[in-house]
C-alpha cells in the first residue's frame, strides 16, 4: 500500500475476511490512478480501529466475516464515530432485504462480488462525492419491492435494526451468549430480543427461523 497521497486521490479501507479477495482488489485498485488503498482489515473491529487511525474517504466493507463483529455492527460503530463516514458495503448477497438494511444502518452504497472493476471504481467515485450507489442489477429489483408489493408483506420489515441484527446473528448460529459478546449487550437482553423476533416472525423453533433466513438471503444454507 502507498503511504505517499497525492492531493485529490481517494483513499480507501477495505474490511474483508477473505484475504485472497482483499488482496486481489488491493491491486486492482492500486492501478488506478486517483485512488490508493490505505488500510486492510480481515475483520470489523479491526475495521473500526484503523478508521479512526487512518480517516480513510471510503470504507469498502463485506457484510458476513467470520468472528467478532459483522459489518451491520461495523457500520454503526464507524458512523457513531463518525456520522459522516462513507460505506460502501461489498456483499454477496443480493436479496433487497440486506440492502435496505444496510442503506438504514447507515452504509452509502451497495454492490455485489459479482459486480465488475469498473463498477466498484465508479461506486467508490460517487459515495466519495456523497452520492448513494446502488449496484444496477439489484436497483431494478428494490424498485420493483417498493411499488409492486407492501413493504409489510415482507416478514423481515416487522424487526428493527437491532432485531434484524439479532435474527441475523442467530441464523449463523451464534448462541445467546455470543451475541451478548459480539454487540455488547446482556445475554438476558438477548433473549427478550430473541422472543420478540420469533413472535413477530411468528416461528416456533430456530430451525424456522434458519429456513427463513436463507429464504431471504440473509445467511447461507
Amino acid at each position: 500500500m502507498t503511504t505517499d497521497i497525492i492531493k485529490g486521490t481517494i483513499t480507501v479501507m477495505l474490511v474483508d475476511d477473505h484475504p485472497v479477495v482483499r488482496n486481489g482488489y488491493c491491486r486492482l485498485l492500486e492501478s488506478t490512478a486517483d485512488i490508493r488503498v490505505i488500510a486492510e482489515a480481515d475483520d470489523g473491529e479491526t475495521g473500526c480501529l484503523l478508521y479512526q487511525e487512518h480517516k480513510p474517504d471510503v470504507v469498502i466493507l463485506d457484510l458476513n466475516m467470520a468472528g467478532g463483529i459483522d459489518g451491520f455492527e461495523t457500520i454503526r460503530r464507524i458512523r457513531a464515530k463518525n456520522p459522516n463516514a462513507r460505506i460502501l458495503i461489498f456483499s454477496m448477497h443480493n436479496h433487497e432485504t440486506m440492502v435496505q438494511r444496510a442503506l438504514k444502518t447507515g452504509a452509502t452504497g451497495y454492490i455485489t462480488k459479482q459486480c465488475g472493476m469498473n463498477q466498484m471504481i465508479q461506486a467508490i467515485r460517487l459515495v466519495k462525492q456523497g452520492k448513494v450507489y446502488i449496484d444496477p442489477d439489484l436497483a431494478p429489483k428494490m424498485a420493483a419491492n417498493l411499488t409492486l408489493k407492501d413493504a409489510s408483506e415482507d416478514p423481515l420489515n416487522r424487526l428493527t435494526e437491532r432485531e434484524f441484527q439479532i435474527f441475523k446473528l442467530i441464523a449463523e448460529g451464534n448462541s445467546c451468549a455470543q451475541i451478548a459478546e459480539i454487540i455488547s449487550i446482556s445475554p438476558k437482553t438477548v433473549g427478550v430480543h430473541q422472543a420478540n423476533i420469533m413472535r413477530k416472525l411468528k416461528l416456533q423453533n430456530i430451525a424456522q427461523l434458519v429456513r427463513l433466513a436463507i429464504n431471504c438471503n440473509v445467511t447461507q444454507a
